[in-house]
């Protein structure tokens, strides 16, 4: 039985449902929304798993379930190694988030990446501490400024409110998903202008390291009309 792990609640489960709907795949909820229950029709051998979007990245490094629906930017932070644990199947079209670097808008002089690295060295010198960047996708955004020659700065762990840490003073800039930058500019920030760290979207994931004896993967992926994944043989 292939175990088939999809976000629990929220917009995400419903456009995970619809995307499936249209391959020919039924997914529903049983019981009440409080129960973790549901059902799979339209394809033989697949079981579903209620999750939430962050479980399922760390579900799919251990093999606990052998499909996952979720952000690329999950599975990037979350999982070291990522690509020796996890093969994306599809890009599923929805979900769409950037992660970002975003600025004071009163900070004019800093447009890119660059600028922010003078600008830290110069508060760390005037202050006697390193520029606070609050997030948290520490391992992205310190994988992302590493290449492009950071270093005066640190991390400052934040887990929700993330546009708010810099009015309330405990960080210099951010560095957070967006998908309309409405946030950002209510919070008078504005992106730097070199992009996206990371441009996300829900994508269905299959693990590599999952027992797939006896899972029939091609009627599957057949059905959803995808090429095999990058797993092996299934033994």
């Amino acid at each position: 039985m292939i175990k088939l792990g999809i976000p629990s609640k929220g917009r995400l489960m419903e456009d995970t449902f619809a995307w499936f709907s249209k391959r020919g795949v039924t997914l529903a909820r049983t019981g009440s929304d409080r129960e973790y229950a549901a059902e799979v029709s339209g394809v033989e051998g697949v079981s579903l798993v209620l999750l939430s979007a962050g479980e399922i990245p760390r579900e799919l490094a251990t093999g606990r379930i052998h499909l996952g629906v979720t952000g690329t930017d999950m599975v990037r932070e979350k999982i070291p190694l990522w690509s020796e644990k996890i093969s994306p199947l599809a890009e599923m079209g929805f979900g769409h988030a950037d992660l970002i670097i975003a600025v004071p808008n009163f900070w004019s002089d800093v447009e890119t990446v660059g600028d922010l690295d003078a600008v830290a060295a110069a508060f760390r010198k005037d202050h006697g501490f390193r520029l606070r960047i609050a997030t948290k996708y520490h391992r992205l955004v310190r994988e992302y400024l590493q290449k492009q020659g950071v270093a005066d700065y640190q991390l400052v762990d934040s887990q929700g409110a993330t546009e708010g840490t810099v009015a309330n003073l405990t960080a210099e800039a951010i560095a957070d998903i967006t998908s309309t930058g409405a946030t950002l500019e209510a919070n008078h920030l504005r992106m730097l202008s070199d992009g996206p760290i990371l441009a996300s979207q829900a994508t269905l994931f299959a693990s590599k390291v999952a027992d797939w004896a006896d899972c029939d993967l091609a009627s599957l992926t057949r059905v959803l009309g995808l090429e095999n994944p990058d797993i092996g043989e299934c033994r």
